[in-house]
């Protein structure tokens, strides 16, 4: 039976939302494996919008949500409809949005707080024991999700290695085409391009990623 895995996109483009070939190769290798998936967003602003052209800011505002359905081809929902019971896995993939818009982790760091729906359906996941997949940044949640003592990682950057430390979690080096994986609390990790310099690097990690999801959410088959 086909599985059914929860994807929270954090907005469109790498400076300032999801990054877009993380969230592709994910939908892509789902697709491949025959999940089932669905899109989620948070309907809220933005943290502020860069010109990923110049790589400066913006005098506007965007919404997460309507950012995020470019992404999901409009095939999205408001994370305030997401109901844990109605799926098997969640995954979320990285960019600069899972800690400016999910999260306040790229102004606060070590300090931060987790977007209040994210965190309430990312526990949620982590109290069911169902599997979770964090790429890139997003793993910087995951102490914020599971607790103290969660292992991942974001590769081998030092300084946002050290926050997620003082954070409560345990943060172990990984190269780009492998994963971390938290066995007792059935988190899945890759550093995706926080390492990456081109997107089959990219893919290498993430197709693992989504590959040890999906076996996971198998364990408990009858």
């Amino acid at each position: 039976m086909s599985k059914k895995v929860a994807v929270i996109l954090s907005g469109s483009g790498v400076y300032d939302g999801a990054e877009i070939h993380e969230s592709v190769i994910t939908l892509l290798r789902l697709d491949q494996r025959g999940a089932q998936v669905q899109c989620f967003a948070p309907n809220i602003a933005q943290l502020h919008v860069i010109n990923h052209l110049t790589g400066e800011e913006m005098p506007e505002t965007r919404n997460v949500l309507v950012e995020s359905a470019r992404i999901a081809r409009g095939n999205i929902k408001d994370l305030r409809e997401a109901d844990v019971e109605d799926f098997d896995a969640l995954i979320v993939p990285g960019g600069f949005g899972a800690a400016k818009n999910l999260s306040n982790f790229a102004v606060e760091g070590a300090g931060c707080t987790v977007q209040p729906e994210v965190l309430a359906l990312a526990e949620a996941f982590a109290e069911a024991g169902k599997p979770v997949g964090l790429m890139c940044i997003s793993p910087a949640l995951a102490a914020k999700i599971y607790g103290p003592g969660v292992t991942c990682t974001i590769g081998n950057d030092t300084d946002t290695a050290t926050a997620m430390n003082k954070m409560g979690a345990t943060h172990e080096d990984c190269a780009v085409s492998d994963i971390i994986e938290d066995k007792a609390r059935k988190l899945v990790t890759t550093p995706a391009y926080m390492l990456a310099q081109n997107i089959s690097e990219a893919a290498s990690g993430i197709n693992k990623l989504v590959d040890r999801v999906l076996e996971l959410t198998h364990e408990n088959d009858a």
